[in-house]
């Protein structure tokens, strides 16, 4: 996610619930689709290579 997009703040907010919640993921505030948090996919051990929103293996 770029870092002038539009609903960056609201959307890292809802990410760091579910992170807090212990949750795999969040419905996205805009499109309503689920989103895998970084968390849960730290936990799968690798890079998928779809390019996740909150992929860890990206620098």
């Amino acid at each position: 996610m770029s870092l002038d997009h539009p609903g960056r703040q609201r959307i890292l907010a809802v990410h760091a619930a579910a992170l807090a919640a212990g949750d795999a993921g969040y419905l996205d505030p805009d499109s309503g689709l689920f989103v895998l948090t970084a968390g849960f996919l730290a936990r799968r051990g690798t890079c998928c290579g779809r390019g996740c929103r909150h992929c860890p293996y990206v620098s």
